[in-house]
């Protein structure tokens, strides 16, 4: 039998916290048109939430090549955990046609993008895109990235003061970008939409282009076989973190602040209305980025998908409890210095006034 050598095309996709990443690589693997995808889901936090999406909403893509990574910062443990992933698959290269990795929405992608010139990867693999994932909503509120401050960055403005880990983190992500998805572009009014395109445009140069998606619905073509190689350009890309990024998640390096995950099981009786006015009140008293779960709906046969970015929640069915899964509603939040204890009493506390008013 002949060997294969060609290069198998990689994907990455990265972006902060809630952007839409889940969403678009779910329309890739549904439109994959053929294509033999395989999915490296990286998690932060201990319950793998996004690996759990794309395979409870049967993306098109076997089971067996949707990959868990849960170390939460891809960036830190490329070699202890990413590498020996990526051998393995590997090693069955012939079952594949494109590989779509799904970074943490706190991994820095420069770290990730270096690792692809590793000797044993380099020779199998080509960095097709990087493709960042830009939350229009997030932008427009000021959620993720001030746009004053973006517009004062852009016109180089030295008098500013030393920005945030979350602003520097979406710096990095914009400087490795080979095209970008504003997504939840239906959200905001044209005026503002146009406002946030240009600020980003004009942050990552003409050369960059910006496509606009709901629902992550985009042409898959567009979005697979850029051939941009970008492994062999990785050392012209931009990073904050380039010499002083740590292995205790620490992305801010001014500042106490510290990212962390927490997983809360929520006892307390409630229905999906009654969890989500709660988590929005918790969101508004606690530094939260994101919340995304599985509800438990008592009587009803499926699970019910919960997501979460800042006051904004969406929450739908998704498939049916499988026979050996304990029906029950977890949640991963994700915000600074958030404590598993506070936020469990917090929300049962909410919880119980609700159903007792």
């Amino acid at each position: 039998m002949a060997l294969n050598t060609q290069k198998i095309p990689i994907t990455i996709i990265t972006g902060f916290l809630g952007s839409g990443k889940t969403t678009l690589i779910h329309k890739i693997a549904k439109n994959a048109n053929g294509r033999r995808l395989a999915i490296i889901v990286n998690e932060f936090g201990e319950l793998g939430m996004d690996g759990e999406i794309l395979k409870g909403n049967d993306c098109g893509c076997e089971e067996e090549n949707i990959l868990e990574l849960s170390n939460g910062c891809l960036c830190c443990t490329v070699q202890e955990e990413f590498l020996p992933t990526m051998l393995q698959l590997m090693e069955r290269k012939q079952d594949i046609d494109h590989i779509i990795i799904e970074t943490s929405g706190l991994a820095l992608p420069k770290p990730l993008l270096k690792a692809f010139n590793w000797p044993d990867l380099k020779p199998q693999i080509t960095v097709d895109a990087v493709i960042t994932v830009v939350d229009c909503v997030g932008q427009a509120t000021g959620e993720i990235c001030d746009r004053d401050k973006v517009q004062s960055q852009r016109l180089d403005d030295e008098n500013l003061d030393h920005e945030s880990s979350i602003e520097e983190l979406f710096e990095d992500q914009l400087s490795c970008a080979d095209l970008i998805v504003m997504t939840k572009s239906d959200l905001i009014d044209d005026s503002v939409y146009t406002q946030v395109h240009d600020i980003i445009q004009n942050r990552v140069g003409d050369n960059i282009k910006l496509i606009s998606a709901v629902k992550g619905d985009i042409p898959v073509e567009v979005l697979l076989g850029i051939d941009a190689k970008a492994e062999d350009h990785v050392d012209s890309k931009h990073s904050h973190h380039e010499n002083h990024h740590h292995h205790d998640h620490h992305h801010d390096h001014d500042h106490d602040e510290t990212i962390n995950s927490i997983v809360i099981e929520v006892k307390a009786p409630h229905t999906p209305q009654q969890l989500v006015d709660t988590l929005k009140s918790l969101v508004v008293e606690h530094h939260i980025y994101r919340i995304k779960g599985i509800i438990h709906v008592p009587g009803k046969p499926m699970r019910m998908i919960v997501q979460g970015v800042a006051d904004r929640f969406e929450n739908y069915f998704d498939r049916k409890w499988a026979d050996d899964e304990i029906k029950a509603t977890r949640l991963v939040i994700i915000g600074e210095e958030i404590e598993e204890e506070k936020l469990q009493q917090a929300l049962e506390q909410k919880l119980m006034t609700t159903i007792e008013a």
